[in-house]
């Protein structure tokens, strides 16, 4: 088997960190997995090595590839498999996430997003790299349970789902949003820029333009808090 080296964005694999990402690998996509790597001191070895064999996939022991893959002393599984790409379901709420740039934040996104309900991620390039094996990491493995697409463009975005309502997250938007006032809609699609810029003023005129009320001694929230009040107000208000 070719031996796997420190992640590069542009391969065509990537790779697991830790136990819990890869059992969510092995229940998610368990076809593009090429190998699971299990520490010599791993502990829950029995219900992985379980899991593999069901499968079919090879699995292991190679101690020294953990100190040169990971920088984490507490990673004892690793998960290789084929990156791959899916299409958003017409029939969903979309979260859509314009040139976000940090790996830590887009991983943080996804679980938040799963763990609201939303099970599509729409991405608009340039952006973080969603393979990497970071931004797996911070997903805690939720990436394996939800479906995302990537755009070169907001317009191609709403060219192949034109029946989402827009939402877009902004700081001069026009409707403050609040719990009483949140708007009811059974498919939406929420929009929000990248950490530095926001999104650029045109996204007025795409939907309708959101604030988050926050107090004058910020100059924003974080982009991942801003994502995870969005989604939870929808979610609830969506009926």
């Amino acid at each position: 088997m070719e031996q796997i080296k420190p992640y590069k964005k542009g391969v065509n694999y990537s790779y697991t960190l830790g136990a819990f990402p890869t059992f969510e690998l092995l229940k998610g996509y368990p076809e593009l997995v090429r190998e699971v790597y299990i520490h010599s001191t791993f502990t829950d070895r029995e219900n992985l090595l379980e899991l593999c064999g069901e499968n079919k996939i090879p699995a292991l022991t190679d101690d020294k590839l953990f100190r040169k893959i990971s920088d984490k002393e507490n990673c004892f599984v690793i998960g290789v498999f084929d990156q791959y790409e899916c299409s958003l379901d017409q029939s969903k709420s979309h979260i859509v996430l314009v040139n976000p740039s940090n790996m830590g934040n887009l991983g943080t996104i996804i679980r938040t997003a799963v763990g609201m309900g939303i099970y599509d991620i729409a991405l608009i390039k340039p952006c973080a790299d969603l393979f990497n094996p970071k931004t797996i990491r911070s997903s805690m493995g939720a990436l394996f349970k939800l479906r995302h697409q990537h755009f070169n463009s907001f317009g191609e975005y709403r060219e192949q789902y034109p029946n989402h309502d827009v939402f877009t997250f902004m700081l001069n938007g026009a409707n403050t949003l609040e719990v009483q006032n949140c708007p009811k809609t059974d498919l939406f699609s929420l929009v929000f820029g990248n950490e530095a810029a926001g999104l650029k003023d045109s996204f007025l005129k795409e939907g309708t333009s959101i604030c988050i009320p926050q107090s004058p001694d910020v100059d924003s929230l974080n982009l991942t808090i801003a994502v995870g009040i969005g989604a939870f107000l929808f979610m609830h208000q969506a009926k």
